[in-house]
């Protein structure tokens, strides 16, 4: 059964499904010794190779479906390695055996506060989506006079250089009514390039701090801290498979809750022996 070639790599959690096409595009990846093109489907026995490097692929049911919270501080960049040496999000994150840690979407490096991660690149994929509807919430504070005129506009749409982009709430979130700056909450679907800032810049507002708050049904915890992560239950991350049409992973049974905390490298209790017992 043969499947697609971003789709396999994004298994292994190299990255997400755009990230990686684009590394096919840029003749990164080989199948069989032949470089590979966009589109290509593999095979279960395909030798696959990134950067001359080969790679183990998995089948979905290897794959150990964990998801963490991690709350972004302002001045991280969502990028493994960064040229110029800044501080990364994947810094702070805990280590995995045998997987690695797929960003669901990006935050850029002024803006702070909820972001995703899964070792499953599937279900990154899938969260990513904009035809699975997730909502992303901001809390922003801005300079300038938010007037009707421009809340009606941003709720109906608004041109932007990619497309018509919109709000699909605007709410009022405190602030002195003479104040230079003010907090709103606004609500979106969809994940483009620095969009919550150039919908409200493309109304002469200027973006003073932005913070996502919600992703979802998952909202940022009050008492997660900057630069900390939190792992979901695995029934939220269960229910988070479901929400978008995947099988679900069931770590139910003595097996199966011995392998979940191997992938989590968490200590196997030993056993206490009975005194009693000869």
């Amino acid at each position: 059964m043969s499947e697609k070639l971003q789709k396999v790599l994004a298994r292994t959690g190299m990255g997400s499904r755009r990230e990686l096409e684009t590394w096919i595009e840029a003749g990164r990846v080989s199948v069989n010794g032949k470089v590979a093109t966009l589109g290509d489907r593999v095979e279960p026995d395909d030798l696959i190779r990134v950067d001359g490097h080969i790679v183990r692929t998995v089948s979905p049911d290897e794959i150990v479906r964990r998801v963490i919270m991690y709350h972004k501080p302002a001045g991280e960049v969502c990028s493994r390695n960064d040229p110029e040496g800044r501080p990364t999000v994947f810094d702070n994150l805990p280590r995995v055996k045998g997987m690695r840690w797929v960003q669901v979407g990006r935050l850029d490096i002024n803006t702070s506060g909820l972001l995703l991660f899964t070792t499953d690149g599937e279900l990154a994929h899938r969260l990513m989506h904009p035809s699975n509807g997730f909502v992303r919430e901001y809390a922003v504070r801005v300079r300038g006079e938010l007037s009707r005129e421009k809340r009606q506009a941003m709720l109906e749409g608004v041109m932007l250089e990619d497309g018509v982009s919109k709000f699909d709430s605007v709410e009022d979130a405190g602030g002195a009514e003479d104040a230079a700056n003010h907090w709103y909450k606004v609500s979106l679907v969809g994940g483009k390039y620095r969009e919550v800032r150039r919908l409200l810049e493309s109304q002469e507002l200027e973006v003073a701090r932005l913070i996502r708050v919600r992703f979802g049904d998952l909202a940022l915890p009050p008492k997660l801290k900057t630069g900390r992560w939190m792992e979901l239950e695995p029934e939220q991350v269960e229910a988070l498979a479901q929400r978008v049409d995947l099988k679900g992973k069931q770590y139910t049974g003595l097996y199966g809750r011995a392998r979940l905390r191997h992938q989590r490298g968490e200590k196997v209790p030993r056993k206490r022996r009975n005194p009693y017992r000869r």
